[in-house]
């Protein structure tokens, strides 16, 4: 290569940076060939995110590989430098630097991977990309009611996840306990609404019930946890406006909104042919007549 760039008339001090720059154009052509092929394939789009991946962070290796061979000889006094400017470095960039150890215990700790619906430093969604710097989520939630993409991006550093709890609603067991309350009217059959209840939440959730044991015996043999039932359960409490229902039952993270929009609709369908022994209850307002009145005129 040196001998090229003698023949080309480029000036000794520029042969290693020129070499350098040459290498990461062809290292850099050579992993863009690369990703393009992985796109033509029928792999999956996990996979295909993973090769990419890997293709950009082997490259990056070998770009780092070239400057250590192209700078061998001159590493000694490198060394004394990097030495010197080492706490500078070390104070400035504090916050890159644990960003960097954050994605280094996302390869190796298991927090969260992309695809996994996550809630760090505040912000809740699905993760679509790992970086060495920040992680980029698909924002849910905010002005959107409900476990819905409201279309924003955000890409969090991290660092956070040594600072800050991180939730993840899918990782080991993606599955939720969610809940749904209903209002019944003091002198309905409470004895057939709780019968509709168990069979609406029963045939709605009940293969969501079914894989969730499975899963959650995995976590069992994972963790310290003891056994949880999956079973829908429907508890009642009065209150002084009416019989409510609390109807608790296990369902797939990605799917609360759905879920809950199938148990009302099929409950008010079940009430409905009940011919009123089960009446749903609303807030009323009693307004009570005024007392009689008793007014004498009289001449002074």
């Amino acid at each position: 290569m040196d001998k090229i760039l003698d023949t080309l008339s480029v000036p000794e001090y520029f042969h290693n940076p020129v070499i350098i720059f040459l290498w990461i154009i062809i290292i850099w052509l050579l992993g863009w060939f690369l990703k393009k092929q992985i796109s033509k394939t029928n792999l999956g789009n996990d996979l295909q995110y993973k090769s990419k991946k890997a293709i950009t962070f082997g490259g990056y290796l070998l770009v780092i590989i070239v400057i250590i061979i192209v700078y061998s000889s001159k590493l000694g006094g490198l060394t004394v430098a990097l030495g010197v400017a080492g706490a500078g470095i070390a104070f400035a960039l504090q916050e890159v630097i644990a960003s960097f150890a954050g994605w280094l215990a996302l390869l190796f700790g298991n927090f969260y991977k992309p695809g996994d619906r996550v809630q760090l430093g505040g912000i809740k969604g699905d993760v679509i990309d790992i970086g060495i710097l920040r992680t980029t989520l698909m924002e849910t939630g905010q002005w959107v009611d409900g476990d819905l993409y409201n279309g924003r991006i955000v890409r969090i550093a991290n660092s956070y996840v040594f600072k800050e709890p991180v939730f993840n609603y899918s990782n080991d067991f993606p599955f939720l306990w969610d809940e749904i309350k209903i209002p019944v009217r003091f002198g309905s059959d409470h004895e057939k609404a709780r019968a509709i209840f168990y069979k609406v939440v029963n045939e709605v959730t009940a293969d969501f019930a079914k894989e969730a044991i499975a899963t959650w015996a995995t976590m069992t043999h994972k963790y310290r946890v003891e056994n949880a039932s999956t079973d829908a359960i429907v508890t009642l409490i009065i209150n002084d406006n009416w019989i409510e229902f609390t109807i608790r039952y296990v369902v797939e993270y990605k799917r609360r909104r759905i879920t809950k929009d199938r148990l009302f609709t099929t409950i008010l369908t079940e009430i409905e042919q009940t011919n009123g022994k089960v009446a749903l209850a609303s807030a009323t307002f009693e307004v009570t007549s005024l007392p009689p009145l008793s007014i004498n005129l009289s001449k002074d």
